[in-house]
């Protein structure tokens, strides 16, 4: 079982929303837990919330600052409590673009409509205004574009026949508090669950010249080449006894498999079967992948089996 995620939660109001995290936090289950609550109104109620709970608060008024000033202080608040994902609970400011990218791929929020409908305010007036069967609730990867990132779920709320915009928020409130901590929970799993990891590699080794899906024993694999091709990549889910999910790729030799093993085991490590012929395991369920170095390894490991006609092309463009 991996480390649970750790998330800091940013809210503004009474922290409902954040509640509705930090209650199944405490389930034994949950992947993640809440390391922070922090909010630009000093006296906002869902600080007290945490606060009797044993979560760490911070609170920093915005009020008198420059936006890039505050939100560099909250900034560093997020960072120093360790966390690892942010939960937007009922935050009122609209983040900047730089804030933003800094929790790129890290950053969740609910929104109390069926996105891409109703972005912003006002949704449930504007849902029942509309004539729609239905309001809802959605809960997205935050992007700069508001209201705008990826979806990870959504649950529809049936509007009733002559109920007000009030009425209809009390009731996808209750959804919301279903659908966050879900959501939540499958979005900080991700990087510990094979097929998550599977489809990473997959598009990844599938990016690079004549590459096709091959299984090999059961496995997924890679090779390019043609009907004589080799095989360049494996895809290796806790095989031969092993606790690792892994990317197995082609090294220079077993020197080298040695050398990677001892520098960095919580990186590598030399698999059955495959490391007698100098293939190196690199460990995909563990905290903080950098796909930019599988992507690498991939790159490294194809090069190596591909033919002349293939290589030499993509040397030839690398020169320019």
């Amino acid at each position: 079982m991996p480390e649970k995620a750790k998330v800091a939660a940013l809210l503004s109001g009474t922290g409902t929303t954040m509640s509705s995290l930090l209650y199944a936090a405490k389930l034994a289950d949950c992947p993640y837990e809440l390391v922070l609550v922090a909010s630009n109104v000093p006296d906002a109620p869902g600080l007290k919330i945490a606060d009797a709970e044993g979560i760490a608060t911070f609170a920093l008024d915005h009020r008198g600052l420059q936006r890039e000033d505050h939100e560099a202080a909250m900034d560093a608040a997020l960072r120093a409590s360790g966390a690892d994902y942010l939960a937007l609970c009922g935050y009122m400011r609209i983040l900047t673009p730089g804030f933003v990218e800094g929790w790129a791929g890290r950053m969740v929020n609910t929104h109390p409509s069926l996105l891409p409908k109703y972005k912003g305010l006002d949704t449930h007036a504007r849902a029942i205004a509309a004539g729609d069967s239905h309001g809802g609730c959605s809960v997205h990867v935050v992007t700069a574009e508001l209201d705008g990132g990826p979806l990870l779920g959504q649950v529809p709320v049936a509007i009733v026949p002559g109920e007000t915009a009030e009425m209809l928020g009390r009731r996808v409130l209750l959804a919301e508090y279903q659908l966050y901590p879900r959501m939540l929970a499958e979005y900080v799993s991700r990087p510990y669950r094979a097929d998550w990891l599977l489809e990473r590699v997959r598009e990844l080794a599938l990016a690079l010249p004549e590459a096709e899906d091959r299984d090999s024993h059961g496995a997924p694999g890679w090779r390019t080449g043609g009907k004589s091709g080799k095989y360049f990549a494996y895809f290796n889910d806790q095989h031969h006894g092993s606790e690792h999910i892994a990317l197995l790729v082609k090294t220079d030799g077993p020197d080298e498999l040695a050398a990677l093993v001892e520098r960095d085991p919580s990186t590598y490590f030399r698999p059955a079967y495959y490391g007698a012929s100098g293939w190196v395991g690199i460990i995909l369920n563990r905290p903080g992948v950098d796909w930019n170095h599988v992507a690498g390894w991939l790159q490294r490991s194809w090069r190596q089996v591909a033919p002349r006609r293939l290589t030499g092309l993509m040397d030839a463009a690398e020169e320019f």
